[in-house]
């Protein structure tokens, strides 16, 4: 399992922030880009970057603020991620009331809510492990990340 931390230049810290919390809290690797050096690249050659290191990971959090709006990739970034089946929360940065279409996915408003992320993501990579060896790949997918997101919507008390 591996975790992409989708954000806006603006809210780096709080994405290195996540990041700390899922490796040292439950020893789970991301992919920050707060540290990559890659990105110095631009347009197509950017997005097919980005698109390889989300094939390198399971999961994504996108990191959410008013700042947001001045970011193209974010949204681009969650796209992606639906299209893959992803299990997909929002961790709001700030008091940013979720915008309707985030509304879809758990979100997260605090470090202790990363914990519960956590908790629902290594069930959900477990329970993925287990159905693969009886179910297409994309099955056992779609399967998981609909257990992550009841799992994590329960232990979160959202709808």
């Amino acid at each position: 399992m591996k975790i992409f931390i989708s954000h806006q230049k603006a809210d780096s810290e709080v994405a290195k922030a996540v990041e700390a919390r899922l490796r040292i809290n439950h020893r789970i690797d991301s992919y920050v880009d707060v540290i990559d050096t890659n990105l110095a690249r631009s347009g197509e050659s950017l997005g097919e970057y980005l698109r390889r290191e989300m094939g390198n990971c399971t999961q994504l959090i996108a990191v959410v603020s008013g700042n947001t709006k001045n970011s193209w990739w974010v949204p681009w970034e969650i796209g992606i991620a639906t299209e893959k089946d992803f299990p997909l929360a929002t961790f709001f940065g700030d008091n940013t009331p979720p915008p309707e279409y985030l509304q879809k996915w758990p979100y997260l408003r605090s470090l202790s809510d990363v914990d519960q992320y956590a908790k629902a993501s290594t069930a959900a990579d477990n329970s993925f492990r287990v159905r693969k060896s009886t179910l297409t790949e994309d099955s056992a997918r779609r399967v998981s990340t609909g257990d992550f997101f009841r799992t994590l919507r329960a232990s979160l008390g959202q709808p």
